[in-house]
């Protein structure tokens, strides 16, 4: 049995707080990034495109937090030396900024692909509302993981490990409705690849936020799950409990 309790509590208040910061700066960063990923999504979904230095200047923010948090993380470790649970939560949290760095990159690279296919959804409604239904999916993806980290559920965090495949099996049916587009007529070439590249980088996020629930097992459980079947993950949870 993993006393969840004993994670982020020391003897010392100062380093209880400097723990407690930075999972706040953390879940800070989680909000920016859930923010561009929704708002990538709606413009994908209804081909109104915001300026993309805006969604610029949003990535920029969630790159100065990663390196703000990294910084942070090296000094803790330098000065305070953590172990056991102290230690593995600093390193996932080391590993779930990168995380949500990446999933900033390819929550942008929907946004180009968004701006360069405002006149195609009439064209292929179908595909456009696939990839919308995606984009939710990984959204709810994105959310249960870092509500997982933040209440430090491993149950939750295996819930968005489930999602996955499906996200996958999804990912593929738009790729091939847009194959079929493509040998209908040549004409729908460079708009299917578009959309293909946006579905791509949906389907990363996803790969992405399955990635956080996993840091966070590992943060609850000590067990380092990835590259693990989901069968042996669901082992590992459930001796947790």
């Amino acid at each position: 049995m993993i006393d969840k309790s004993s994670l982020g509590k020391h003897i010392s208040k100062e380093f209880n707080e400097e723990i407690e910061d930075l999972r706040e700066r953390v879940l800070s960063m989680g909000g920016i990034v859930e923010q561009l990923l929704s708002d990538a999504v709606e413009a994908l979904a209804s081909g109104r495109a915001p300026d993309l230095k805006e969604v610029k200047a949003e990535d920029r923010k969630v790159n100065t937090l990663e390196v703000s948090i990294d910084e942070s993380i090296a000094e803790l470790i330098a000065r305070r030396q953590p172990t056991a649970s102290d230690l593995r939560l600093v390193l996932t949290v080391s590993r779930i900024i990168v995380d949500l760095e990446r999933i900033g990159d390819e929550a942008k690279k929907v946004y180009k692909m968004a701006t360069r296919l405002t006149d195609a959804r009439g064209r292929h409604a179908d595909a456009f509302t696939e990839a919308e239904n995606l984009g939710l999916h990984v959204q709810k993806m994105l959310r249960g993981a870092l509500d997982g980290f933040a209440r430090m559920d491993p149950e939750a965090a295996l819930r968005v490990a489930r999602e996955d495949d499906k996200v996958d099996r999804e990912h593929e049916e738009i790729i091939r409705l847009n194959m079929t587009y493509m040998l209908e007529d040549a004409r729908n070439i460079k708009r299917a690849v578009d959309l293909m590249w946006a579905v791509r980088a949906l389907e990363r996020i996803g790969d992405h936020a399955r990635n956080i629930g996993e840091h966070t097992i590992y943060m609850v459980t000590g067990q380092d799950v990835r590259y693990v079947d989901i069968a042996r993950v669901e082992e590992i949870v459930r001796d947790a409990q």
